[in-house]
């Protein structure tokens, strides 16, 4: 029994590790991906000196603990938000071993999910959605739906001929929703970046779902902007006399968790939907 317990702890800690080690590498992604530039090279440097990072300057989470938050060799402040997206994808890749046990599911439910946080990440602080993340995932989510009809380890995700009809039809829904919404706003709703997300979406969950994740987002958004976002707004708006000015809203950052949500939960969501409609 102990022996169990302490190699599961074992397996944890080096799970959450290696998760951690993938959030390095997407923190470079959302970094250099909106600025049109390589993640391969140049190596790491700091955004304010251009001085090269040294590996043991570089370990996640641990690095930026010792360091203070502060570049070694100019002092200047490093943002938390990469300890943060560490940590947040080492749990998550915890989590997803610990759930379906170490194997092929939990990898593709991990990478999918990775995929999601970088795009949502991206979308929130730029407005972009890279096509890194999105023709990574569009192809990661195909190849493994394959794979896993050959393994046998499919569920929650669609089968190959549903992952090639999802793809579609997530395309297709999210690019009719931006041309009605710029014929409403006389102005582009929706980027190319939503196109390519939900066609990633489509090939991960096929197409019932990926309609349910187009619907959840927009719910997600609606409750958000409305609850939060507006209030937040017209206060400051009469504190300061500003005319308060809507935002954009980067959908990719509701249709990620959404897409996350659904994967897991879309079956008995369409199934209650469905029993309460024939009532």
């Amino acid at each position: 029994m102990n022996s169990f317990v302490t190699a599961s702890a074992v397996f944890g800690i080096l799970t959450f590790l290696l998760g951690a080690c993938v959030g390095s590498f997407l923190n470079v992604c959302i970094a250099r991906w909106p600025a049109g530039e390589s993640v391969v090279k140049p190596r790491s440097r700091c955004p304010k000196c251009s001085s090269p990072i040294a590996w043991y300057d570089n370990l996640p989470i641990l690095a930026w603990l010792l360091l203070r938050g502060r570049c070694r060799a100019c002092h200047a402040p490093i943002s938390a938000e990469y300890p943060i997206v560490e940590a947040a994808i080492g749990a998550l890749w915890f989590a997803s071993f610990w759930v379906f046990g170490p194997g092929f599911l939990a990898i593709r439910v991990a990478v999918f999910a990775t995929v999601l946080a970088g795009i949502a990440i991206t979308d929130l602080k730029h407005y972009l959605i890279p096509d890194g993340f999105t023709i990574f995932g569009l192809f990661f989510a195909g190849l493994t739906s394959i794979a896993g009809a050959f393994v046998g380890q499919q569920t929650p995700f669609a089968s190959p001929a549903d992952a090639l009809f999802g793809a579609c039809v997530g395309a297709g829904a999210i690019t009719i929703i931006g041309w009605l919404g710029e014929a409403a706003l006389k102005k582009e709703a929706m980027g190319f970046g939503d196109t390519t997300l939900m066609a990633m979406v489509g090939a991960a969950l096929g197409p019932g779902r990926t309609l349910l994740t187009v619907f959840v987002g927009a719910l997600i958004a609606a409750v958000i902007f409305v609850a939060i976002v507006y209030p937040v707004g017209w206060i400051r708006s009469n504190k300061t006399g500003i005319p308060f000015e809507p935002p954009l809203v980067p959908f990719g950052v509701f249709l990620a968790p959404a897409a996350l949500l659904v994967l897991f939960w879309g079956f008995p969501l369409i199934g209650w939907y469905l029993d309460r409609a024939s009532l």
